[in-house]
């Protein structure tokens, strides 16, 4: 067993596939075998530091703890051992804290080498197939992968079973403010809102957008419609021209304009109706123009 290289995270699979065939220590038996496994007390089994869920239901544990006493435990926990007769989760929290509340004073479990590494993928991945975080916890969970698992973005999907947009999907919700990570990690919004908020890159449009939701009590299809009409670019108004005058009324306006040596403007309307519009920058351009027009 000694000198060969464990591929990082290869997930749930391989929590199982190796039963405790890989013991940490001579303290325990060499045991070989997919089926078998070890009862450790409650007591000796600490939990696991690099756990992706945040939030433990009281009512799902209680429920389960109900199960736990009338069935067992039919799935054993995963641990890794950290010393003499001491062990930390590595996937299984929910059984362990049901067993504690069950009454169990000793629970199954896979025993296996693993790294802190290891240990947070293994817990994240076995959370993420059982689909047991919420959108934000598995926002997180990707997060940390990338970073504290140098786990390339690209190559992220393929170990969570996700494909590469959902995973980014989900990574792009950590860029949305604090209240709107609230509201998807507490299940007020759903991830589709999210969606479409995090397309608006103003902070406050998108607070803005949130209490609408809330408000309103608006869909996800009416959030993206929404979105779509304040992402569209405004159509830019379009002054019309000055309307082209007929032959006569612009010989008209010329031969005026030329008499009084001043700018002349002629408006027309409807059924012949118009006015016209002599323009002055000064009183005394003003007495000039009466004298013109008023020889006398």
């Amino acid at each position: 067993m000694q000198g060969k290289k464990k591929a990082l995270g290869r997930g749930l699979s391989a929590l199982l596939e190796g039963g405790i065939s890989e013991l940490a220590g001579d303290e325990l038996p060499a045991i070989h075998s997919n089926h078998m496994i070890m009862a450790i007390g409650l007591d000796q089994i600490e939990a696991n530091p690099f756990q992706p869920r945040s939030q433990f239901e009281e009512k799902e544990l209680s429920e389960l703890a109900v199960s736990i006493q009338e069935q067992g435990i039919i799935q054993p926990v995963t641990v890794r051992k950290t010393g003499p007769d001491r062990y930390q989760l590595i996937t299984g929290e929910r059984r362990y804290r049901a067993a504690r509340i069950a009454g169990l004073t000793e629970i199954p479990a896979f025993i296996r080498l693993a790294n802190d590494e290891q240990m947070l993928e293994m817990a994240i991945v076995e959370n993420i197939q059982r689909m047991d975080l919420n959108p934000l916890e598995v926002a997180l969970s990707f997060q940390r992968l990338i970073e504290e698992c140098r786990i390339r973005q690209e190559d992220l999907g393929q170990k969570v079973g996700k494909d590469r947009s959902t995973v980014s999907n989900y990574i792009r919700l950590l860029k949305l403010p604090v209240e709107i990570q609230v509201a998807v990690r507490d299940g007020i919004i759903s991830m589709g809102h999210a969606r479409a908020l995090v397309t608006i890159e103003d902070e406050k449009q998108q607070l803005q957008l949130l209490q609408k939701i809330l408000e309103r009590k608006l869909s996800v299809r009416q959030v993206e419609d929404l979105v779509r009409d304040h992402l569209r670019p405004a159509k830019p108004s379009v002054r019309p021209g000055p309307k082209l005058l007929p032959y006569h009324y612009q010989k008209a306006k010329d031969t005026i304009s030329g008499k009084l040596q001043s700018e002349v403007e002629i408006h027309l309307q409807r059924k012949g109706k118009g006015s016209i519009l002599i323009h002055f920058n000064s009183e005394e351009e003003f007495d000039i123009l009466l004298s013109k027009m008023n020889p006398e």
